[in-house]
């Protein structure tokens, strides 16, 4: 799910070095129809799905030739997920979208290799209780979740806590007066990590971190607090879990998301993998820093811990109204200080169900949606 996507794309490299294990059966995206059909042309999966429907013509003619069903609607993509010839499904959808595809999958007892944070971000109790229910394990694909998964493996005793790693993004040194004035550009310059244009900007408000506590949250069975976060700059102690007697255990590499995308594969084994992916030459690293966040230059970090605590709907507010002003920065109509702002002024003007069914989080993204929407087009007058 997602397969054009950055995610997407390295999956489909772990794919390729491993034909006689892992046989691609359905491929999705969103609107990259021509990537889509690139990829069926390479792969032949069984059929793809393109969720624009306007795209659905042109993706349909280009692979006429090919005994490749073609689907399109975000209904079917959701039905990919529960699809009887698949055993794992590779959530790597971007925001809410990935949600559906992902209860639908774990009712239907798939493997789940999640990169999709919105899942657990926005509905993490309904998506564990019916993983847990349906015996659907759960493998987390984000470096920072597979780190601290990495680091669990074979314990008998829970940890104490985790520490979640974060690079700080790529405004991490730049002066706090001048972030007011920070273009598109300039916010998805990241020095460490290639990722796409929406979790980049997520990384450098922090967004994207707060994320990932809630998401280690629901993973690992923690209380929020229980999980701490630190900026390392380096990006190669991908996350820490320390235990009760004092001992502390680290999963170390270069900044690299095919490792993680490839053990959650394989777990519990390990693919070897070619040396040109990467390989920490860590007699050759430099020094590993480590500090606590600026709470003035992460405000959003706070935001979603507040989040955490009122539970109910928060989390879906707070993501819907973070994906409306992450697009309308990216298109030039906010700053980049503005989607903290708008978020924060959404979840002001929400309120929600206490204990959402699947039905509570679609309509309350939509209303979110349309309040960022609305707040946005009022700072514009």
């Amino acid at each position: 799910m997602g397969s054009t996507g950055s995610i997407g794309e390295q999956t489909i490299e772990i794919l390729k070095l491993y034909p006689e294990r892992f046989e691609p059966t359905v491929l999705t995206a969103r609107h990259n129809w021509q990537k889509l059909a690139e990829q069926a042309r390479e792969l032949e999966p069984d059929s793809v799905v393109i969720a624009g429907r306007e795209f659905y013509e042109p993706l349909k003619k280009a692979l006429a030739d090919l005994p490749v069903k073609v689907w399109t609607g975000e209904d079917a993509v959701a039905a990919a997920a529960e699809a009887g010839n698949v055993d794992v499904v590779v959530n790597a959808l971007v925001g809410f979208a990935g949600l559906v595809p992902t209860v639908k999958a774990v009712k239907a007892g798939k493997k789940m290799a999640l990169a999709n944070k919105e899942s657990l971000v926005v509905a993490g109790e309904l998506v564990m209780r019916l993983a847990k229910e349906n015996r659907a394990p759960i493998i987390p694909v984000d470096s920072e979740h597979s780190a601290i998964f990495q680091c669990l493996v074979g314990e008998a005793s829970p940890p104490r806590r985790i520490v979640l790693t974060a690079s700080g993004g790529a405004l991490r040194d730049m002066p706090l007066e001048q972030l007011a004035t920070v273009t598109a550009a300039e916010a998805l310059a990241h020095p460490n990590w290639k990722m796409g244009p929406k979790i980049t900007i997520d990384s450098a408000t922090l967004v994207n971190k707060g994320f990932e506590v809630v998401e280690a949250r629901w993973l690992f069975g923690l209380a929020p607090e229980q999980i701490d976060v630190l900026i390392h700059p380096q990006s190669i102690v991908h996350s820490m879990v320390e235990f009760a007697d004092g001992a502390m255990k680290a999963q170390l590499g270069t900044p690299n998301m095919r490792v993680p995308i490839a053990y959650a594969l394989s777990f519990p084994e390990r693919l070897p993998l070619p040396e040109e992916f990467g390989r920490l030459e860590i007699e050759h690293n430099p020094p590993l820093g480590f500090a606590p966040v600026e709470e003035e230059r992460y405000p959003a970090l706070e935001l979603v811990r507040d989040c955490m605590i009122a539970g109910g709907t928060a989390l879906c507010v707070f993501n819907a109204a973070n994906e409306v002003a992450v697009e309308a920065f990216l298109a030039g109509r906010i700053g980049f200080l503005d989607i903290v702002k708008v978020i924060g002024q959404t979840l002001q003007h929400s309120t929600g169900a206490v204990r959402p069914s699947l039905e509570d989080y679609m309509e309350c993204n939509t209303a979110a949606r349309r309040t960022a929407e609305g707040l946005i087009n009022d700072m514009l007058k």
